[in-house]
């Protein structure tokens, strides 16, 4: 069994999905929750709030990976500057704890989860809901975002090989990982 948290990393809402994957796909629902930082208070603030939610998500949950949504650009500059720098924030706590890391695109994680890689964030929460078998969508979409990227990881792999992992999972992962160098 491998503990996956997946961060959808953002400065004002930072969504934490923890599930749990086995052999076979097999994947089951943990936690799922949002950090918030105030918009009114200063950066160094907001990020010091983010850091200690992830901590405390961290030391709950005790996961095995982290999936974090890739920052990519955007046309908005300052909401891909917040993004980045929260993205940072896991990749350093996942550092300090010896944590195995993945990155996963938006497309990638879409794709994944609903079989179309320019899935909505509505038909993303609708598989999200049906793959963990919730009784209700995570909400906000930042919610069902982090959990969507926990499952990607779990059925995608990534820079990380899961326990349990299929010969068809080791070689999408091979052949990501070649496109990426």
């Amino acid at each position: 069994m491998t503990r996956i948290l997946g961060v959808d990393p953002g400065l004002t809402r930072c969504g934490v999905g923890v599930i749990d994957s086995a052999a076979a796909r097999a994947v089951s629902f943990v936690e799922v929750s949002v950090i918030r930082s105030a918009t009114d208070a200063p950066l160094e603030q907001r990020l010091l709030t983010i850091r200690d939610g992830l901590n405390v998500v961290l030391d709950t949950f005790r996961p095995d990976v982290i999936a974090i949504e890739r920052v990519f650009a955007q046309h908005n500059v300052r909401s891909v500057m917040g993004t980045a720098q929260v993205a940072g924030i896991a990749l350093l706590l996942a550092a300090e704890r010896g944590l195995a890391v993945a990155l996963h695109t938006p497309s990638e994680v879409k794709a994944a989860v609903t079989g179309y890689g320019r899935a909505d964030k509505k038909q993303v929460t609708a598989m999200v809901t049906a793959i963990l078998k919730l009784d209700s969508p995570p909400k906000p979409a930042d919610a069902a975002d982090a959990l969507a990227l926990a499952i990607c990881h779990a059925w995608r792999g990534g820079e990380v090989a899961l326990e349990g992992e299929t010969d068809a999972q080791r070689a999408w992962r091979t052949a990501v990982k070649a496109s990426r160098s």
